[in-house]
């Protein structure tokens, strides 16, 4: 019983902080002038990863790096084919042609970094792959350049000064900071209490892991990116997806490494990884190819993504 409670109270915590986050959110991208895509590049990225970021920091530096890889692996893998697919099917996102030339190519552009660095060392005579110091400084280096463009995109795509923000500095601060940390808790308790029911049911711990587990740490991105669909903030709903995966490969991982080398045995070939790092991959492409043309992802589109998430669902449970 206190298990259920727990899960409802964690449902009910992440829909306010989310209303919350998207909510302080706006309102800043309107005091700021600037496109809610900022925001959501940034800001709700940011706040969003948090799950990912204490889970990859915490494995990485317990020495546990097959956790710390397929979490960030999974995670990248729900943002696009999960959170996508369900903020596309509540509402069509019209996205900018900056998100289609260089906000996709850029989080592609990192997945294929962090495949490289992962195993470089296939390259040289000895083969022992990690990702090392230097190859997190890397990463880190080009998140700030990521942060330079989105300055950059923030100077040139300045909003007309007619319309006022709906709150306050202070409250819009609030609403942001209240909206980050209900998401966080709210994950925390929605996972604990799905984890602990599924036990009651005879759920295998493998299976709760690769299941409940894995779109739980996604949890925050999903409903932020579900209230901001919603109330009609596409550009906020995709920003945050391409943002947070960014986020992951680059700042996530690359402080991760900094602080203690990740060590993958054989690479992601030989580490059984392979698979999931392909369809990362793949994912990372994809929306480019449903953007492309027409620049919006369509409820056809999601349902797309979220039979393309099921059927990576159904390989894992089978491969488990």
């Amino acid at each position: 019983m206190l298990d259920l409670l727990l899960l409802v109270a964690g449902l009910i915590l992440l829909l306010k902080s989310a209303d919350l986050l998207v909510s302080g959110s706006v309102s800043v991208a309107t005091r700021l002038r600037v496109s809610p895509l900022v925001i959501g590049l940034t800001v709700v990225s940011f706040g969003t990863s948090l799950p990912e970021m204490l889970v990859t920091m915490m494995s990485g530096l317990q020495g546990n790096a097959d956790l710390a890889i397929g979490n960030l692996l999974g995670s990248n893998i729900a943002n696009v084919l999960l959170i996508l697919g369900i903020a596309a099917m509540i509402r069509p996102l019209p996205v900018r042609d900056s998100t289609v030339v260089s906000e996709i190519p850029f989080s592609l552009m990192a997945a294929i970094l962090v495949g490289f660095l992962a195993n470089a060392a296939l390259f040289q005579d000895h083969h022992e792959l990690s990702i090392s110091r230097i190859d997190g400084a890397i990463l880190l280096f080009f998140f700030l350049l990521f942060l330079l463009y989105v300055y950059k995109m923030a100077r040139e795509t300045v909003l007309a000064d007619t319309v006022r923000a709906p709150l306050g500095r202070a409250r819009s601060a609030t609403y942001i900071a209240l909206g980050v940390a209900g998401l966080y808790f709210g994950g925390r308790w929605t996972v604990d209490g799905a984890v602990e029911l599924a036990r009651m049911a005879g759920v295998d711990d493998a299976l709760i892991g690769l299941t409940v587990l894995a779109i739980g740490t996604s949890l925050p991105e999903l409903i932020a990116s579900a209230v901001a669909a919603w109330r009609n903030h596409a550009d906020m709903a995709v920003g945050n997806v391409v943002g947070s995966n960014i986020f992951n490969l680059l700042l996530v991982l690359g402080a991760t490494a900094t602080l203690r080398p990740i060590p993958i045995p054989g690479g992601f070939i030989e580490s059984g990884l392979w698979i999931d790092y392909l369809v990362m991959l793949f994912t990372s492409f994809l929306p480019w190819l449903l953007m492309r043309r027409t620049y919006t992802v369509d409820r056809k589109g999601g349902a797309m993504l979220l039979t393309c998430y099921v059927g990576y669902l159904v390989y894992l449970i089978a491969k488990a």
